[in-house]
């Protein structure tokens, strides 16, 4: 079985748009910028042999902020700057109740049989309490990326809380069982 490391998009990958003490996913093209040094700390995750998947909540696409062609214009870039295996999306709204937007662990589940990942050795990096809490109900081990978003509910117990995908790297690098 493979080890993976789940990635939440958002605040995470790339810079999110803070408004209100909240993060949100950037709608338009010209505002997906992807965080300085990510490219290369996934790099490290994928030459330790660990397989990097994106998991990400847009709704924006289902309830008409963004156009299905520009989000997949973002996954572009994504793809072409860092080294992804895949990008697990829910389109759902809060309200539609299905078992893949986060906090529910269904893209993480989905990914697990597709690719056959134990994710009891598997990793669920998010800035968000739904990011954590559809690791922990995945089996994963969790990173809080944490902004601090004042009007943001906190995530219960997170194995690890960091400031960036970056600085949580040598952390979960550090975490993984030594080859004998």
């Amino acid at each position: 079985m493979r080890r993976a490391v789940f990635l939440d998009r958002d605040g995470v990958i790339n810079r999110n748009i803070v408004r209100n003490g909240r993060g949100y996913a950037p709608v338009a093209l010209e505002d997906f910028e992807i965080l300085p040094g990510v490219p290369e700390a996934v790099g490290r995750l994928r030459d330790a042999g660990l397989m990097i998947v994106v998991a990400t909540n847009q709704p924006d696409v289902s309830t008409g902020l963004q156009t299905p062609t520009v989000l997949d214009q973002m996954h572009d870039i994504l793809r072409r700057q860092v080294p992804v295996d895949d990008i697990e999306v829910c389109f759902h709204t809060e309200g539609e109740n299905c078992d893949c937007r986060k906090p529910k662990p269904g893209m993480l589940l989905r990914s697990a049989r597709k690719y056959d990942i134990d994710l009891s050795q598997s990793w669920m990096v998010g800035d968000r309490w739904r990011d954590i809490d559809a690791g922990a109900a995945a089996g994963c081990r969790t990173v809080f990326v944490d902004y601090n978003y004042p009007q943001e509910r906190r995530p219960t117990r997170p194995d690890l809380v960091v400031g960036s995908l970056v600085e949580a790297v040598p952390l979960i690098l550090a975490a993984l069982p030594k080859s004998s």
